[in-house]
């Protein structure tokens, strides 16, 4: 089982507010961890918070989302990009409340955003995924890990991982109090801070909007990369169909968490809810054979975190072109929590570029890896759950821009 627990730039537009930023800051925090503890109940709201929820898992621009509440509030919503989420507060003219369903007008671009919802000094948030108009619009593909983050939702011990007894998922829960996705700040708000910074815009989706794609086929004539920014656990059999028809056309793809397409679930009742669990591997569909390494084992709260040690400049020197480093070179970082590795069912000549050796105790290794296909596609995975979510580290940064624009080309 796979188990888990700026300086600053003000974007044109927005401002600074000291109370935001104290507010934002300690919820952010608040959703880095929470602490279940054997034999204490589930996490509960404290008195008074602000539960809020989008109706629809994502929207197109332009779009009237509602926001749903769990109880009344008077107050205002104002949407922002997620990555402004540390103190930023949009000048845009918020929406007033005064009920338990608002309607909010959609950002006119991709990407995922955050609604905050205000009443005197309580602050609630809820994650707003805005899909593209048309798919293509941008040539890269960001697919958001959506259901991973419901499954980790602890509302009302509704988990697999609060509850084995739990076998369905409510897609369209608000999440726990400040309402934003568990781990959110380590697993996502940095890589969508450097996609901000380096001026990328790609195609933004939902886990459900990958399952509504029609085929790996129209994937490959839409996009030259998909990414996979997060901690992908959760798929769908027609999602892992698409992903490796997509790769077998020559699609680029990157994995920048651990443990991705892990468990094969099901939507049910209209895709509100996720049902089931059982690893593709046991399936004989080895996530390996597609992504290059896969899920080894969580450091069972034991283990730390270390950095990564470069084991092979020479097999990708477009990678590390600009950074400093030579093998045998220490990726400064604290990287682990999950760990991948290749196995025997990798693709034929997957490489590894770095490592972390043994670092969950003998032979359990997290690797770096690559490979590229013999109709061309190229496939990279970090083999740690946090390399994704350590944009903001320089070197990483520098890795990341590095295989963006490599993962870009012919």
């Amino acid at each position: 089982m796979a188990r888990n627990h700026l300086r600053r730039r003000t974007a044109p537009g927005y401002r600074l507010g000291r109370a935001a930023i104290v507010a934002t800051v300690a919820a952010i925090l608040a959703t880095v961890a929470v602490p279940v503890l054997l034999g204490a109940g589930p996490p509960q709201d404290p008195p008074g918070a602000i539960v809020a929820a989008f109706a629809r898992p994502s929207y197109r621009p332009g779009d009237s989302a509602v926001l749903v509440l769990r109880r009344p509030v008077r107050g205002t919503v104002t949407v922002a990009p997620a990555w402004t989420l540390v103190g930023a507060v949009p000048y845009a003219p918020a929406t007033r409340v005064n009920s338990t369903r608002v309607h909010v007008r959609v950002p006119s671009r991709s990407g995922l955003y955050v609604a905050v919802v205000s009443s005197g000094r309580r602050i609630g948030y809820a994650p707003l995924v805005v899909r593209p108009r048309r798919l293509g619009d941008a040539r890269v593909l960001v697919v958001l890990p959506t259901n991973t983050w419901q499954a980790y939702n602890f509302r009302g011990g509704d988990s697999w991982y609060f509850d084995p007894a739990v076998h369905t998922i409510d897609l369209r829960r608000p999440f726990v109090s400040p309402g934003l996705p568990p781990h959110f700040r380590s697993y996502d708000l940095n890589f969508q801070t450097w996609l901000a910074r380096h001026g990328k815009h790609p195609d933004v989706i939902a886990d459900e909007d990958l399952d509504a794609i029609a085929s790996g086929d129209e994937l490959a004539r839409r996009y030259d990369l998909v990414v996979f920014p997060g901690h992908e656990e959760y798929v769908t059999p027609h999602m892992y169909d698409l992903v490796a028809r997509y790769r077998d056309l020559g699609g680029n793809l990157a994995f920048l968490s651990a443990d991705n397409l892990f468990y094969r679930v099901a939507y049910g009742e209209g895709r509100r809810l996720m049902t089931g669990r059982q690893r593709f591997r046991d399936l004989g569909r080895p996530e390996a054979a597609l992504i290059g390494a896969q899920y080894v084992d969580w450091n069972h709260d034991l283990y730390g975190n270390r950095p990564y040690v470069v084991a092979d400049t020479h097999a990708a020197p477009w990678l590390f072109r600009g950074t400093g480093l030579h093998d045998g070179s220490v990726i400064p970082g604290s990287f682990g929590i999950e760990i991948d590795a290749r196995t025997p069912e990798s693709p034929r000549g997957t490489l590894v570029l770095a490592r972390i050796a043994n670092e969950f105790g003998p032979g359990k290794t997290a690797e770096m890896t690559y490979y590229r296909t013999a109709r061309g596609a190229k496939v990279f995975a970090a083999g740690t759950i946090n390399f994704g979510g350590a944009a903001r580290n320089p070197v990483v940064s520098r890795l990341l821009a590095n295989l963006w624009d490599w993962l870009r080309r012919p």
